[in-house]
């Protein structure tokens, strides 16, 4: 573990490295081409992820040793088979991970802090809140160690998913050609920070977008459509504690206010935007509205 703190603090000064090139080379264009002050709530946020590592708190620790304690096989990372399994596991999970983060609210209250930003940029890439620990995040890739997989080995090899992801928060690498059927690349990153209605939940995938295509979620970015960036409804606050905890406190008061145990529960496990009334602003909502909304305009004569 000591091995993968080690990589993950020089991945860090790398990353901020590379990001304040962009930021330099970005800011020379002129004014309002790229803004400090979401940088600068992006890396309080990183710092704030370094401090909270440090402290004992994880749900998924405990259920990793387990899975381990009661693996099924042993693998060992000893040939190319092993790296293969691993890798297109990893993303399998990560996927669904990725997916459930944005269609329940109890996930999406830490994810969406890295969806938060009004711009995409490298800086984007380690703005991912603070709560991941407390809620969990880390139990969707416990099958892995349950298959065989040592913890150590899957953390790492996430690690390393996280940093390929890096370099898709830009606006600048423009379509990649073939790849784009195959890999998770900055322009079908962009579709998935877009909030456009027509953009959201899509492209989910971590290294690959395989399972996007696989599962019926990918969507190509169009150029007819430009990518609008941040929340649907955006957060415009420069405050890094209203910016982690805003969603929990929206959260808390819908809970509050249900007027049953059952409602209550569902705003944790049905997606953002959810309400029990049959008005809400989900992603589905949304759709329909305007496809209702489309179907009222007169044809033109």
């Amino acid at each position: 573990m000591e091995d993968l703190v080690l990589f993950q603090l020089a991945a860090t000064a790398l990353i901020l490295l590379i990001s304040l090139a962009e930021a330099l080379i970005l800011q020379s264009r002129g004014p309002g081409s790229f803004d400090w002050s979401e940088a600068w709530l992006s890396i309080g946020d990183l710092i704030g992820r370094r401090l909270l590592a440090l402290l004992p708190l994880s749900l998924a620790a405990p259920v990793f040793a387990w899975a381990w304690e009661h693996r099924l096989f042993t693998v060992e990372l000893g040939g190319v088979a092993e790296f293969l399994l691993l890798f297109v596991g990893l993303e399998f999970f990560y996927y669904w991970y990725h997916r459930t983060a944005h269609r329940v609210r109890f996930f999406w209250a830490t994810h969406a802090v890295h969806h938060s930003p009004n711009q995409l940029t490298l800086s984007t890439a380690f703005r991912l809140g603070w709560t991941g620990k407390l809620t969990g995040t880390g139990l969707f890739f416990t099958p892995l160690s349950l298959l065989g997989f040592e913890p150590k080995v899957v953390l790492t090899a996430l690690s390393l998913n996280l940093l390929y992801q890096f370099w898709l928060h830009t606006t600048w690498i423009p379509k990649l050609g073939w790849l784009e059927y195959v890999l998770n690349t900055p322009s079908a990153h962009r579709v998935h920070h877009a909030s456009n209605l027509d953009y959201l939940d899509a492209n989910y995938g971590g290294v690959l977008i395989v399972f996007d295509r696989l599962f019926g979620t990918y969507l190509p970015e169009r150029d007819e459509q430009p990518c609008i960036y941040g929340l649907v409804k955006p957060m415009r606050t420069r405050n890094l504690l209203t910016m982690e905890f805003a969603q929990w406190q929206d959260l808390w008061r819908d809970m509050r206010a249900a007027r049953s145990l059952k409602d209550a529960l569902a705003y944790l496990a049905m997606p953002p935007g959810w309400s029990p009334d049959g008005k809400g602003q989900t992603t589905e909502d949304l759709r329909g509205a305007t496809s209702l909304d489309a179907r009222r305009v007169p044809a033109a004569r």
